[in-house]
């Protein structure tokens, strides 16, 4: 089964990639890192074939450059800068980065390895490539996209009578359906409801005339756990002044849980609170999450409704509306909704990440605030990581005292 090319175009892809990729350009161009594929998904078998198509995509997605227009839409982001855009005209994918194999068991293997500045675009493509090749040759497409505008009709019609009253950004890019289905779940949810404020796909936000949504993610604050001179627990610190430096406050919404969310706190002082506009929640129990943001404002006398709290872990819609009711009159409230609005069929959706795992050969981690979400290569390190980050929260309760 032959499938047509998925990626099209190099803006097909989450806004936080530019976001991140202008930070590492302007400061960071030394780092190389390696990023690794996982489906967390049990009993999911890929075949062969399904790994010739996926290769085939890859070798695809590396003939793409950015087009004019694209540029001139990247130069039109308030933040982006017309330097970095200048680098995007000359940047292009390369093949040799990027690794796939299958195991004897169906298991697949993906590695992208080189650049930190180059390699961490890969994944968002590679995860679209990934997902649509093995739902369409998997699964009888067809049913699985009647399923979809089903559902999609049904969500549609709750936000217009009144069952949905929240607002959300779509961030579906990384395990939509297909390249077709994901626009067409934009462009409804933009154009049939008042609720959709955006989306994360830069080239359907350019399309439509969206708002393009996102700031970093936990790849990000990782890449610092390689650079030798900052110490391992601080690197939250370190990740924030750099996005200060460079955004100057705007584009500021600082993801939490890269390293749990009581360490981050250590780091989002004063000056912190005020320069971002808000915080993203990830992992861990939501509404506790949530009352920990507000008492930590409230704490630097900062009035909390003046502050978002963006939510974004394996959200549908009505745990989004159980999380606004809650926390509307307290705070600012949206949402950022990948799966649910992009693969939800008759099928079940798959959970597969790529994830930066090394930085200048050495490891690097995410904890979070769940423990099933930790991913990394090396355990020692892991051990070691989560140590540096227990003794600093230990020592910061000990000053208290």
């Amino acid at each position: 089964m032959k499938l047509e090319p998925i990626v099209v175009s190099l803006l097909d892809t989450d806004l936080y990639k530019f976001n991140m990729d202008q930070v590492i350009f302007h400061k960071h161009t030394d780092l190389c890192g390696q990023y690794y594929f996982k489906c967390r998904n049990e009993g999911v078998v890929f075949t062969p074939e399904m790994v010739n198509e996926i290769r085939e995509q890859v070798d695809h997605l590396c003939t793409l450059s950015f087009k004019k227009e694209e540029l001139d839409y990247l130069r039109s982001i308030r933040f982006i800068k017309n330097d970095y855009v200048e680098f995007l005209r000359l940047w292009h994918p390369i093949r040799d980065y990027v690794k796939v194999e299958l195991s004897d068991e169906g298991g697949l293997s993906v590695v992208v390895d080189g650049p930190l500045f180059s390699a961490m675009q890969f994944e968002i493509y590679l995860l679209e490539i990934i997902n649509e090749v093995y739902f369409r040759m998997n699964y009888d497409y067809g049913e699985l996209l009647a399923s979809a505008k089903e559902r999609l009709d049904k969500k549609i019609e709750a936000f217009n009578n009144g069952t949905y009253t929240f607002s959300f950004a779509e961030f579906g890019c990384r395990r939509r359906l297909s390249r077709e289905w994901q626009d067409e779940v934009v462009r409804r949810f933009a154009f049939e409801t008042k609720n959709c404020v955006g989306t994360s796909n830069v080239y359907l936000a350019m399309k439509y005339g969206l708002t393009p949504i996102g700031t970093y993610a936990h790849e990000y604050v990782q890449m610092y756990q390689g650079i030798d001179e900052i110490p391992l627990s601080y690197t939250n610190h370190y990740a924030m002044e750099d996005w200060y430096n460079e955004y100057k406050g705007d584009n500021g919404t600082a993801l939490t849980d890269t390293l749990t969310t009581d360490l981050f706190l250590l780091d989002f002082d004063r000056s912190m609170v005020n320069n971002y506009t808000g915080v993203r929640h990830d992992s861990g129990d939501p509404y506790e999450w949530g009352e920990k943001m507000i008492a930590h404002y409230k704490s630097y006398g900062v009035d909390p409704k003046t502050k978002l709290l963006l939510f974004s872990d394996s959200l549908n819609f009505d745990k989004a509306q159980a999380l606004y009711d809650y926390f509307k009159n307290k705070t600012k409230v949206s949402f950022g909704i990948g799966t649910f609005c992009t693969n939800d069929t008759k099928e079940t959706a798959l959970n597969i990440v790529i994830k930066l795992q090394y930085v200048n050969g050495a490891p690097v981690a995410k904890i979070s605030d769940a423990e099933g979400k930790a991913m990394c290569q090396d355990d020692e390190y892991l051990h070691y990581l989560k140590n540096s980050v227990a003794f600093r929260l230990e020592r910061q309760k000990g000053m208290k005292r």
